[in-house]
Formats: structure tokens, C-alpha cells, sequence
């Protein structure tokens, strides 16, 4: 069996996102294993406890369960926040390599000390949106999710509606919490704990999650990291650029 790779998914979506990367990686001789984040796909539904310190705990047990070492953890979007919260949480003693994909890590909430986020207020918009008329926003969401107007040659509107099912069948209660987790958890202390090899990518385009504050800032604060910019590539570019993603992906791995 080969070397151990955790997926961990973005939001508002559930393990399923990575169909066209665990084939890539198998085929590759490693060892794949998706989950579902607390709230979405087929995990529990608590009522709260949607904090990073949860889910970074959520990820510890599951690799203690496992009994699993020298994993390499790969995060898309709020997931790049799991792979910030448990090194701050737990170290990277068990870890071998991170990899952020589109990654929210490590800070992309506006403030005095990180003035290339983003406002409060888009996130409140959100909330308030998710809470008026949650599958009406995801729908929308979808689109900006991939830059759809850009990217019909690339996404169907097939894996459009694929995508928007994943997202309408999770908790809503867990789908308005995690928008404060990802939005506004300040992630930079567990940055700066990192010390393992680590990849940062994101789309040069990507209109959802800035590259500024989130992988450009980590590139910067984690030693010796690598940083892959993909031109015009949106948020979802596992989806739209899924040939140079696992490529890149690959490459690192076998490094």
C-alpha cells in the first residue's frame, strides 16, 4: 500500500468533489482517503461545533483511527484551514507534505494588520443569503465557483448541477457556521508552524477566495514553500484545469 494522501474538500461540497483527482493519485500508487466534513455528504449533522478547532480534531482522530504516518494533506478552499488549524493544534509530527489548493489559509478576513481581505460584509451578505434562501445563493454560488461565463468550454452545466446537489444536501445550519469559520478564523499563528515541505495553489482568476491574503501570504510565511499561480483559472479549478492540477499535484509528491 502506498504513501497516505488525506483530501479534504472546500465548502459548501463533500468528498465527492475530488472524483477526477483519487484516480490520478491511485494510479500514482498511493494510498487515497477522502472524508466528509462534520455537517456535509454522508458525516453527522451536529448542531454546532462548526469551528476549526472541531474539524482540525475531526482530522487528528481520523488519522490516529487509521493509525496512518508520513501523510501528505491536501486542502481545497475551507479545507486549506483543517491543514492551518492541526499543525497549530497538533504539530506535523505524523505529516509529510501540505498542499493548499484555492486555500482560504491563512487569513482572509479585512483588518487593520491584514489589509488585502476581504470585508466583513461580503460574509454577513452571505449569511444573510444562505439564511433567506440557501439553495437560490448556492445556485449562484455554483457559477462564481467557476467563473461559468469564462469556463463553458471546460464545465458542463451537468457538472454544474452535479456540483449544486453535493451542496443543497448539506446541513444548513453547518453551511451558515462554516462561513465564519473560513471568513474570519485568523490562521497565520499555525502558518507559521509549518515546516514540512508545502505547496500553495490557486487560480490567478479565482473570484472567490483572493490569492493575496490567503496563498500568497502563506507562500510568504511558510520557509522554503512553493507557490503554483494558474493563469485564468477560477476558484474550482479542479474542476476547469483538472489535467494541470493533478500534474502539479503529482510533481510535488514525487519530489
Amino acid at each position: 500500500m502506498g504513501k497516505p494522501i488525506i483530501l479534504i474538500h472546500g465548502w459548501p461540497l463533500s468528498g465527492d468533489m475530488w472524483e477526477y483527482q483519487v484516480p490520478a493519485l491511485v494510479d500514482a500508487g498511493y494510498r487515497v482517503i477522502t472524508y466528509d466534513r462534520r455537517g456535509f455528504g454522508k458525516s453527522s449533522r451536529p448542531y454546532d461545533n462548526y469551528t476549526y478547532e472541531s474539524m482540525a480534531e475531526d482530522l487528528h482522530d481520523l488519522i490516529g483511527k487509521l493509525n496512518l504516518k508520513e501523510v501528505t494533506l491536501v486542502g481545497f478552499s475551507m479545507g486549506g484551514g483543517e491543514l492551518g488549524k492541526y499543525v497549530e493544534s497538533y504539530g506535523t509530527t505524523n505529516l509529510s507534505k501540505l498542499i493548499f489548493i484555492s486555500s482560504i489559509a491563512p487569513f482572509m478576513l479585512k483588518t487593520k494588520d491584514n489589509p488585502d481581505g476581504v470585508p466583513e460584509s461580503v460574509f454577513e451578505d452571505m449569511k444573510e443569503n444562505v439564511q433567506k434562501d440557501r439553495a437560490g445563493f448556492l445556485k449562484e454560488f455554483g457559477k462564481n465557483f467557476v467563473n461559468y461565463e469564462e469556463n463553458k468550454d471546460r464545465i458542463s452545466q451537468g457538472m454544474l448541477d452535479h456540483s449544486f446537489n453535493i451542496a443543497v444536501a448539506a446541513s444548513p445550519k453547518g453551511t451558515l457556521d462554516c462561513i465564519d469559520a473560513f471568513g474570519k478564523t485568523d490562521l497565520r499563528e499555525g502558518m507559521k508552524k509549518i515546516d514540512i515541505p508545502t505547496l500553495f495553489i490557486h487560480g490567478e482568476a479565482d473570484q472567490v477566495v483572493p490569492p493575496a491574503p490567503t496563498s500568497k501570504q502563506g507562500h510568504e510565511m511558510v520557509k522554503n514553500s512553493k507557490l503554483e499561480m494558474f493563469k485564468e483559472a477560477p476558484h474550482g479549478l479542479f474542476l476547469t484545469h483538472t489535467a494541470q492540477l493533478n500534474k502539479t499535484i503529482l510533481d510535488f509528491l514525487k519530489k
